[in-house]
């Protein structure tokens, strides 16, 4: 026998308040007072009461969800991200809803996110078509592509300064003595990758060096893992290798020292980049460039509540600097 849908009325006679009251105790950062939410939240446990969100979200025309798109969550940046976004979020009264895509299918995606009426999207190791992100616009939901940029999308961007950090390698792997310094290339079409590989160029080119070789590790281990079996094949071995991203550069160390049998950083030196939690385990002691997720993930807050609440509707693009951590996996300058 169904049990009879408890509302939000019965809540009110029962605590003896308004019905406004019992919405204000469960909306998020709405004002009441501590007797009130006391009195509320006892009658509504009394009753079994449940707060309907969905039929909220029709009375008030804002559903309070903001939509976020993953490509992957193999990199362990992402997921360390997304916990501590969804979190904030959660501060500022929105709820997240998280949705996977394969590459390629990341409009078609949007589009099913869209049907949820999210007042905003973060597409996190993801991007969207210049078209697709404009229809956002035009309909007052905020796009972030996050640790992405497109020149050409109207959508914002929050990155850290990859062509910085990928220049403080550079500078850091010559001034260590290397002579061989080869990169790992992630997606070649991602703004990360290009970004970190010109400004790695960059940081050589300011002390005379070149790089001695390169492979692509698509952002997996498992091409990683071979691109670094490539390199390791030629005449002249590297000394020195730059890979694209933390997740990549521990399956080319595994590599390096369980199928090489060589020892870093005495063979060989190698960086990484991101600072995921596993780049400081002993293990792998990995020197990387840190990208600072606390505040870009605060970027991307601010971004996305100032463009739902109408402060700002114009496009922004924010950079935040990246920090170099020397750790035991490269040989540090003389």
């Amino acid at each position: 026998m169904a049990k009879p849908t408890v509302t939000s009325a019965d809540v009110a006679r029962l605590a003896r308040v308004s019905q406004s009251a019992v919405s204000r105790t469960f909306t998020a950062g709405a004002s009441v007072s501590q007797e009130t939410r006391l009195r509320v939240t006892k009658a509504a446990d009394e009753l079994g009461y449940r707060p309907n969100a969905l039929a909220r979200s029709l009375i008030s025309g804002k559903s309070g969800i903001i939509g976020v798109l993953v490509a992957y969550l193999d990199n362990q940046f992402y997921p360390v991200v997304i916990e501590k976004l969804s979190r904030s979020l959660q501060s500022k009264g929105y709820r997240v809803l998280l949705f996977m895509s394969d590459p390629g299918d990341q409009d078609a995606v949007v589009q099913d996110m869209l049907q949820y009426q999210v007042e905003g999207v973060v597409m996190a190791s993801a991007h969207l078509s210049s078209h697709l992100a404009q229809r956002c616009m035009d309909n007052g939901i905020p796009v972030v592509l996050f640790n992405r940029y497109v020149i050409s999308s109207p959508s914002n961007s929050v990155t850290s300064d990859n062509v910085e950090g990928g220049r403080l390698i550079g500078n850091f792997l010559v001034d260590g003595g290397h002579e061989r310094i080869s990169f790992i290339a992630g997606y070649e079409d991602s703004s990360t990758n290009r970004d970190r590989e010109a400004g790695f160029y960059k940081g050589l080119a300011e002390r005379g060096a070149v790089c001695h070789s390169r492979s692509v590790g698509a952002y997996t281990q498992e091409a990683a893992a071979a691109a670094a079996r490539v390199l390791f094949a030629a005449p002249e071995k590297p000394d020195a290798i730059f890979v694209a991203n933390d997740h990549m550069a521990f399956a080319v160390m595994d590599v390096i020292r369980n199928e090489l049998h060589l020892n870093i950083p005495g063979d060989v030196s190698v960086v990484g980049y991101d600072d995921v939690p596993q780049a400081s385990w002993g293990a792998y002691d990995l020197t990387t460039v840190e990208q600072p997720g606390e505040a870009m993930i605060d970027a991307t807050v601010e971004i996305l509540i100032d463009q739902i609440d109408g402060t700002s509707a114009k496009r922004r693009a924010a950079v935040l600097p990246a920090r170099l951590i020397v750790r035991g996996s490269s040989k540090l300058p003389k």
